[in-house]
């Protein structure tokens, strides 16, 4: 459903360049919703995601989705069908929505020759420096784990992505695969930062030996629908997947109308792979809107049940400020939504100084991660969330008797909100991958 990913372009205007830094004390905020935010859902007219009776399959419906242990299934046809069809207990149209493109990233230097083991572009990494990763994968690189990324396509070519191509799948029905050597440049840049190889070839990823899995959701075309997220999320859980990164969601949506029967179709979706012991690692979004105090407005799917809602940090002069860090890697990012109860963790996501942006290697403020056949730079709650997914590959690999609630656990009670900042921001505080591998 989808994409609020990094369409950061929306949010610069008057009064954004203003840094997001905001004393707890003061009770200083940024409310409200920023202009140009709103979701322009179409309704199809011939697709529906459907509550089935008593499992029961509509066999006068072309199913496209089935979905085992949650009662739903997407179906091809017209909606005179489906209040004929003793089988639908309710149901609601699926909805397309078109893929913002990413405006805020930059191409990333080519990695020369490693040396002593370390990868070559790591001292580019502030994100993966800030974590104390390396100090993390002195205990575990996520071995015995698998990520499920649900995004618009993982690069299987990249020489610093191992994907898992046998279990990858395609839900978009657009007949191009999934695990396959072109892939999504948002996708792969995810995949990047939860997993990327310790092969000396570049960067590294939170994850390095988890068993990556590529479920394809946007399409070229570009779009992404409900129903096929939806899918990708039962499907994951159903392989097993340990998380399931969804860099990806759309706000503001009403609560009212079919908005009630969305929500109550994904809650039951996300609790079930809760259930399965998946954890599901979702940006919080770019809006820079208070989540908390947006009445009767939704933020799909990082407000759903059980999701690990992922807001964004940045630092602004990481290696081209004149005097060091005007801003350090833990303040919250100008972009990211926000909310006391609506964050559950925060999390590297890249930032920028407006004032200054492109000019002055500001871009090495934004999160380094793969792109197909090199690496770029990029910001987003969208960079952030799979650091969590990362982190909890990590966690899990550690504790393989941990369930998703434990594993969430861990990363909150580990995680800290940085002193003088507002605790919205935050949740339980910025992960820290390093400290809960020993939790």
């Amino acid at each position: 459903m989808i994409n609020y990913l990094e369409s950061l372009s929306q949010r610069v205007m008057a009064g954004q360049t203003e840094r997001r830094r905001f004393l707890e004390l003061s009770g200083t905020v940024l409310g409200g919703i920023a202009v140009g935010t709103t979701v322009t859902a179409a309704e199809r007219t011939d697709r529906f995601i459907v509550e089935t009776r008593g499992g029961r399959m509509p066999e006068d419906l072309e199913v496209v989705h089935e979905m085992p242990g949650v009662g739903l299934v997407v179906v091809k046809g017209s909606e005179s069908e489906l209040k004929r069809s003793k089988a639908v207990a309710d149901y609601a149209p699926d909805i397309e929505i078109e893929l913002i493109d990413p405006e805020i990233d930059a191409d990333a230097p080519t990695p020369e020759a490693a040396s002593a083991g370390d990868e070559p572009l790591y001292p580019l990494q502030w994100d993966k420096q800030s974590q104390n990763i390396p100090e993390a994968h002195d205990v575990t690189q996520g071995d015995g784990t698998r990520v499920a990324i649900i995004d618009s396509g993982v690069s299987a070519s990249h020489p610093d992505l191992d994907v898992n191509r046998d279990l990858s799948r395609n839900f978009t029905g657009d007949g191009e695969g999934a695990g396959v050597p072109a892939g999504g440049d948002h996708g792969t840049h995810v995949a990047g930062i939860a997993a990327a190889s310790d092969n000396e070839k570049g960067i590294i990823g939170s994850a390095p030996e988890t068993d990556l899995v590529d479920c394809r959701v946007f399409s070229s075309d570009p779009g992404a629908s409900f129903a096929d997220i939806l899918a990708a999320i039962v499907y994951s859980a159903n392989i097993e997947a340990d998380a399931e990164n969804l860099s990806l969601g759309a706000y503001p949506i009403s609560r009212k109308g079919n908005g009630g029967f969305y929500g109550k179709v994904l809650n039951s979706t996300m609790t079930y792979a809760n259930k399965e012991g998946t954890l599901l690692t979702i940006a919080a979004g770019n809006d820079s809107a208070d989540l908390q105090h947006d009445k009767n407005l939704i933020s799909l799917p990082n407000e759903g049940a059980q999701a690990c809602s992922v807001a964004a940090t940045g630092p602004i002069g990481f290696e081209w400020g004149d005097e060091g860090l005007e801003e350090p890697f833990v303040s919250p990012a100008f972009y990211t939504n926000y909310g006391t109860n609506a964050i559950t963790v925060a999390a590297p996501g890249g930032d920028v100084d407006l004032d200054v942006y492109p000019a002055n290697g500001s871009d090495q403020d934004l999160v380094l991660s793969t792109v197909p056949g090199d690496y770029g730079y990029k910001a987003g709650t969208s960079m952030a969330a799979p650091q969590v997914a990362g982190a909890a590959a990590l966690v899990k690999s550690e504790n393989p008797d941990y369930n998703a609630n434990q594993v969430e656990s861990v990363l909150k009670r580990t995680a800290e909100v940085p002193e003088d900042y507002d605790k919205a921001y935050y949740g339980a505080g910025v992960i820290n991958p390093a400290e809960a591998v020993r939790d």
